[in-house]
């Protein structure tokens, strides 16, 4: 089997070498790093999708919509980050249109919202729970694609946390509410920590799929965190 030229240990003039056994262990181990990285982010994908949706559908719930108004909040709530990522980057047809994987987990945690949501009066705690799982998620998927695409690490950070705000901005806007982004509560904070976790370890080329989990738990546990104790971003004085 002939090694790849571009490989650092093949030069121009020992292209028929071969390398020794602990460069080779070395490639072996980041390719098979690499291979595990577009499943891992596709089940990220689908989980951050499911949790934004479920977000989505219980404000309908809460705004007593109808079947149809809450399977459009679970959609665009579940599917617009990512939608707004893949244009933005040129991944087109958006993820959302060419597979129907990414369709259907919105619809079915639509309908699963609308027949097992818990009383009202629990609603909002769970909205807030859910919008901060599938935050952390979002955000390292979207830190991910970016990479994959060849962005560098400041536009990496900026289209992660796009990507983790972009779907919950589209379900308070639709609903009739002030985005969370807008307001005092730490929220976009979170997204662009863990995706800066994400393309920190990109740039120290370590690969493993343990970085995205503990990127989007470190995520997840400081927009949680932040709801719990009712911590709020400063902001300007009044003159």
């Amino acid at each position: 089997m002939r090694l790849p030229t571009s490989l650092p240990w093949v030069t121009s003039q020992t292209k028929e070498a071969t390398p020794s056994p602990v460069n080779c262990s070395r490639y072996l181990a980041r390719v098979e790093q690499e291979a595990v990285l577009p499943v891992v982010q596709v089940v990220l994908d689908l989980t951050g999708i499911f949790v934004f949706a479920i977000t989505g559908a219980l404000v309908g719930v809460r705004k007593q919509l109808d079947w149809f108004g809450v399977q459009v909040l679970a959609m665009a709530t579940g599917l617009g980050g990512g939608f707004v990522r893949d244009v933005l980057i040129g991944a087109v047809p958006p993820a959302a249109l060419a597979d129907w994987r990414y369709l259907t987990v919105p619809v079915a945690a639509g309908f699963a919202t609308l027949f097992w949501h818990p009383g009202i009066g629990r609603v909002e705690r769970m909205i807030n729970v859910f919008d901060a799982a599938g935050l952390g998620l979002f955000c390292v998927t979207g830190t991910l694609k970016a990479l994959a695409y060849g962005l560098g690490p400041a536009p990496a950070v900026v289209l992660g946390t796009v990507t983790g705000v972009g779907g919950g901005v589209l379900r308070d806007v639709l609903s009739g509410r002030v985005p969370v982004v807008l307001r005092r509560e730490i929220y976009a904070t979170p997204a662009i920590l863990g995706a800066t976790l994400v393309v920190a370890a990109h740039e120290l080329h370590v690969y493993a799929s343990w970085v995205a989990v503990l990127a989007a738990l470190l995520c997840f546990a400081l927009r949680f965190v932040a709801i719990r104790r009712n911590w709020n971003a400063p902001r300007a004085r009044p003159a």
